[in-house]
């Protein structure tokens, strides 16, 4: 509480000089209210001030006593009983009134007292002139409102409002303790957009190895016919099944031969082999066979060696552009249609997706950085896993996903997902007891070994892009040139080939005449008017009766 005595009157305040090293901007206030009734006094004005800042309050009558509630954010001193002095010390508020020396308050009102936001909108204009940015205080906070070209630039705008408000402290210390905190509510002068760049990569290999034998023997002089398959295809075949195929002899190295023999493939029908199938050369090509006489016995046996070596390489590499912070969604495949039983009988059909899909929320922060939240996909239709439903083969899915959140610069990479599999299966199939026989149980068992490998990396890499010029845009299209009629129907061409132009749109020639369809270019510069042709004599025009009135339509 701030005051100076006034002649005539009782002391209610203590006495203090303004500082003479604080600057104070006065400013005379004439301040016309009526006096307030009696109650409670409360303040019905504001006045706004920075700090080092005066003002000079005019008062309606004589005061006696002048009061503030704060006076280290807001002091008063009374120049005269008719003039007081407000100014700013410190960031906050007050409420200071002012009474007669018979009790009644003519002056009552609230000073918030701020830093001086016309020097820290002159220090903005000078460290960037191009920007344009609006600084309002509202008590302990600074909101930060306009438009800027970059996320650097709205950082440095922040920093520097942040260390003119707080003066002496550091400002790039997270743990500081701020007076006044600063809200950044500064946009962007065009939005910022990312370019995602995902790539999937993958192998997949498989190894399948069987071996097995199938066996038949025949006395040709009683008929008994013996037979063993534990190979490709096993099982039992009537013989009324092959009562349709014509029976053959054949001599083979000094062995004879004879049993069912089919006349369109020339070969022999294994009696053992469910269906109709050859021993002695298989659906693979992978069935080694030989007859020949053992222990008096005509023998026709097959070795059964299958071996299948694949390899599947999967290369994915979908783009997808969006703005930051906004989501976007990219999907090349398809939709599966799945039957779901319902209620009383009834079926109803959903789709499920397949195929690339990429879904993407980019959010761009200072220096360049990109906040990713990414979930890329790819899956296809598989036999296996399958599922019958009233009738109906519903295909599985083999689904590779991957959904994170990273942080990354423009252009950088990282490998978000990883996947190396490597699976092995051996079984083996024998006769119990000639199975286990050394050596010679081989004839009896069948093995079989399968190895699957798969190794799979999902990379992304976020771009900041800009709209380019069309003509800069390299399409795939690009000098593809369609085969005419000579290398279609001639040299057989269909994938025609390059050379063609990329097709632009051209201008009309400067001097081009108008034509139908067309319109005349108007003129770049003002042009003078055309010549007024002298109007024929109207004593020299004859009347026609039943012509047109209105103008241009008579005859």
């Amino acid at each position: 509480m701030v005051g100076a005595p006034v002649a005539g009157y009782a002391q209610t305040t203590r006495h203090k000089a303004k500082p003479q090293s604080q600057r104070v901007t006065e400013r005379p206030t004439t301040v016309g209210v009526a006096p307030l009734p009696p109650g409670t006094q409360r303040p019905t004005s504001e006045i706004l001030l920075s700090i080092g800042q005066g003002e000079l309050i005019t008062l309606p009558a004589n005061v006696a006593s002048v009061w503030t509630s704060n006076p280290t954010v807001a002091d008063v001193y009374v120049n005269n009983p008719r003039q007081i002095h407000l100014f700013g010390k410190e960031f906050g508020e007050a409420t200071v009134f002012a009474a007669t020396a018979s009790g009644q308050v003519v002056f009552a009102t609230n000073i918030r007292v701020a830093q001086n936001i016309t020097s820290i909108d002159r220090m903005i204009k000078v460290a960037m002139p191009d920007a344009d940015i609006q600084v309002t205080t509202v008590g302990q906070i600074a909101v930060l409102n306009g438009i800027v070209k970059s996320p650097q630039d709205s950082e440095q705008a922040q920093r520097l409002v942040t260390g003119l408000l707080n003066p002496g402290v550091n400002v790039n210390d997270p743990a500081a303790q701020l007076k006044i905190g600063v809200i950044n509510r500064l946009k962007m002068a065009t939005p910022l957009q990312v370019q995602l760049q995902v790539k999937f990569a993958e192998v997949s290999r498989s190894f399948v190895k069987n071996v097995g034998v199938n066996f038949a023997t025949k006395d040709g002089t009683g008929g008994f016919q013996f037979g063993l398959a534990q190979g490709r295809n096993p099982g039992a075949y009537t013989d009324s099944a092959l009562a349709q195929y014509p029976t053959a002899t054949k001599v083979i190295d000094g062995a004879t031969v004879s049993g069912a023999y089919d006349p369109v493939t020339g070969q022999f029908i294994n009696p053992r082999a469910q269906g109709i199938a050859d021993i002695t050369r298989g659906s693979d090509n992978a069935t080694a066979a030989l007859a020949g006489k053992l222990f008096g016995l005509d023998v026709l046996s097959a070795i059964d060696l299958g071996e299948t070596i694949g390899q599947v390489t999967t290369l994915a590499n979908p783009n997808l552009t969006a703005q930051s912070g906004e989501t976007a969604n990219f999907l090349a495949g398809g939709e599966i249609p799945i039957p779901i039983a319902q209620g009383l009988g009834t079926t109803t059909v959903e789709y499920k997706q397949y195929g690339i899909s990429l879904a993407f929320t980019p959010t761009v922060l200072s220096d360049g950085r990109i906040s990713l939240r990414v979930r890329p996909e790819v899956s296809q239709l598989t036999s296996a896993g399958a599922v019958q439903l009233n009738g109906v083969t519903i295909p599985a899915l083999s689904t590779r996903r991957s959904e994170t959140t990273v942080e990354l610069g423009s252009g950088e990479s990282m490998v978000i997902g990883g996947l190396l599999q490597n699976s092995q299966n051996n079984s083996i199939s024998k006769t119990p007891g000639l199975g286990d026989v050394p050596i010679l149980g081989a004839l009896f068992r069948s093995n079989g070994f399968q190895r699957n490998e798969t190794e799979l990396v999902i990379v992304i890499t976020p771009y900041l892009v800009k709209p380019v010029n069309a003509n800069q845009i390299v399409l795939p299209t690009d000098g593809y040139k369609a085969p005419n009629d000579f290398d279609r129907i001639l040299m057989g061409k269909l994938d025609g080939g390059n050379g063609g132009e990329r097709p632009k749109p051209s201008m009309a020639p400067a001097n081009g005449q108008p034509s139908v369809g067309a319109f005349a270019p108007a003129p770049a510069t003002p042009q003078p008017a055309a010549p007024v042709q002298a109007m024929p004599n109207q004593n020299n025009r004859k009347t026609k009766k039943g012509g047109s009135v209105a103008p241009g339509f008579g005859n």
